[in-house]
């Protein structure tokens, strides 16, 4: 499909299950693979980018096994995988090709890892170099400091009494998440040391959480120096379940604040290890009414009048919910004043430059949009939303996912609709079930 006009949209109120949460199923696929025993995995996310992670380690010797629907049991290789070369196609997966250079830079094995040409515009070059300092030995295949990769057998250079090693924390924290997650395959102590402000600082949390579920432990000071103690490696906790998409809930939450709502999400809640469940707070700043449980959150306008500007305007920096803010500055044209959203420079190195695509699409629409090296902020059009606007979708699933609300608006049309298909197949059809359209 080309495109999908989405017609005005009166409200939304209902209830929706959400996906597995990318971030997490991809974490605990590289995780069982690795473990010593077989992990029985519930609710994993079905998407683009899970697939090319199942793919990937099939081809590195793991066995994997579906069991259902979204269930698979995976036997672990024990810290080796049991093939030693292979071409591996991750596609636009920068939570499968990162944690995977950094497990295989690691091992004595000749990979290559290639992706689609905006993988290949993604730096990696920080999580190269610090891979280096170890004793791995990677090759550029293209540009120098981005993907695609060769990797030959690791010499391992021990200093002193563990692996020591530095990593920039102000790009991406793939990077770091990459190192923590393959570390403990040396069975030493590691030390890392973070240079530069840590960003996505959630994810981190998020990593060290699903690597405690697996047994090793890591201690951390003010998330600037990681310590793995020796002697540890990743054990089979036997079954496991991916929470829902924190993310992806973030869509159904801002369609219950702009179009009053009550909608839940099921899936994910108060306890949530995922950092962007912090966008229900977002809302609540903005004036949305929140309730949450364990395992629900749902929002609905605090205003019972359906009113012009259901929002308020906020001024938020943004770096501990980077994929969730995308889903802020689509709710700014809701917004009574000016929104900023600050600390956001991450954007630039996603699927898309995502503050030039998401200031561009705003424009259509009527916004008023400043565009900064790490912030935007956001006027929304004083005559409501321009209607029928093309809004194009730069082959990024939250940039199409996002912009659906804007038929709150006005009508609007979603090119590429597909792309969505990285991480949620059948978004749309759910965003349907919730919305109200006008006669």
């Amino acid at each position: 499909m080309k495109w999908l006009d989405l017609p005005f949209a009166r409200s939304a109120q209902g209830t929706i299950q959400l996906p597995g949460s990318k971030s997490i199923s991809n974490r605990i696929l590289l995780l069982a693979a690795l473990a010593e025993g077989t992990t029985q995995v519930h609710d994993l996310l079905a998407s683009d980018d899970t697939a090319h992670m199942l793919e990937a380690l099939a081809k590195l010797g793991v066995s994997i096994v579906q069991t259902g629907a979204n269930n698979y049991r995976i036997t672990g290789c024990n810290g080796t995988f049991p093939v030693i070369e292979a071409d591996l196609f991750l596609g636009n997966a920068g939570t499968a090709f990162r944690p995977l250079t950094a497990a295989l830079a690691l091992m004595q094995g000749h990979y290559r890892l290639s992706g689609v040409p905006r993988m290949h515009e993604r730096p990696i070059g920080d999580l190269v170099d610090a891979l280096r300092q170890l004793g791995a030995d990677i090759n550029y295949l293209g540009n120098p400091g981005f993907p695609p990769l060769e990797i030959n057998p690791a010499n391992l250079q021990r200093q002193d009494d563990a692996y020591r090693v530095a990593v920039k924390g102000d790009v991406s924290s793939q990077f770091l998440t990459g190192l923590l997650m393959a570390l403990p395959l040396t069975r030493k102590k590691s030390v890392i040391a973070v240079s530069g402000t840590l960003i996505s600082q959630p994810y981190i949390q998020l990593t060290l959480a699903q690597m405690q579920r697996f047994g090793v432990h890591v201690e951390h000071t003010d998330w600037q120096q990681f310590v793995i103690p020796a002697q540890q490696h990743y054990r089979s906790p036997s079954s496991i379940f991916v929470e829902g998409d924190a993310s992806s809930a973030s869509y159904f939450l801002a369609a219950g604040a702009v179009g009053h709502g009550p909608v839940r999400v099921q899936g994910v809640g108060r306890d949530s290890a995922q950092g962007d469940v912090r966008f229900a707070a977002a809302l609540e700043m903005m004036g949305a009414k929140i309730s949450m449980g364990e395992n629900w959150i749902e929002t609905e306008s605090a205003d019972a009048l359906f009113c012009e500007k259901p929002l308020r305007a906020i001024d938020l920096d943004c770096n501990r919910i980077p994929d969730a803010a995308m889903t802020l500055a689509v709710a700014a044209l809701f917004a009574d004043g000016i929104t900023t959203l600050r600390n956001i420079a991450s954007w630039r190195l996603k699927e898309t430059d995502r503050l030039a695509a998401m200031a561009a699409e705003l424009r259509k629409l009527g916004a008023i949009v400043e565009e900064g090296t790490d912030y935007l902020r956001i006027a929304p059009p004083p005559n409501g939303l321009t209607p029928h606007a093309a809004i194009d979708t730069y082959d990024d699933h939250r940039m199409a996912m996002c912009f659906s609300l804007a038929s709150f608006g006005a009508p609007v049309r979603i090119n590429d609709p597909g792309c969505v298909a990285k991480t949620f197949p059948d978004y749309f059809e759910k965003f349907a079930q919730i919305v109200q359209t006008a006669p």
